[in-house]
């Protein structure tokens, strides 16, 4: 089971990656542009926002219930923190990656406020561009790419 949900989770982070990637490009094109609020940008942000549930959803099981990393980290939380790859998988990825989930559900929410329509892009692509920064510090990338 582990190995299982290990590569789900390590196959879907790249639909997360280009769904990311492909809402702030969208968004700052958008901004720069000045174009209006348009069905493109709003279902960007719902994919966004789904793919991104899927993949934390993968983790959380993974980290929680069946993850070997995670449970020799536990049973040791002090040595843990002296061991990098421990301490990655254990305090790091995850706080990074639920707060970056966290500012892609704040952008799609803000963007689908009563905002002015100029200021939607501008939210968007703040709040997603941050969340591809710390997903993509927090892709453990020394791991299979595949």
């Amino acid at each position: 089971m582990y190995t299982g949900l290990l590569h789900a989770h390590n196959g879907f982070r790249w639909l997360v990656l280009i769904a990311l990637l492909f809402a702030v490009l969208l968004a700052v094109s958008g901004w720069a542009s000045k174009r209006k609020w348009g069905r493109a940008d709003n279902l960007s942000g719902l994919v966004l926002v789904m793919l991104m549930d899927i993949q934390f959803l993968l983790g959380i099981v993974l980290y929680a219930f069946v993850s070997p990393i995670t449970k020799a980290a536990f049973n040791d939380f002090g040595a843990a923190m002296k061991n990098s790859e421990l301490r990655f998988f254990a305090v790091e990825h995850i706080l990074l990656m639920i707060i970056a989930l966290a500012l892609v559900h704040i952008g799609r929410s803000k963007s689908k406020k009563d905002v002015a329509p100029e200021k939607k892009h501008r939210v968007s692509a703040i709040f997603y561009g941050i969340s591809l920064l710390l997903v993509l510090a927090a892709i453990p990338w020394d791991r299979a790419l595949f």
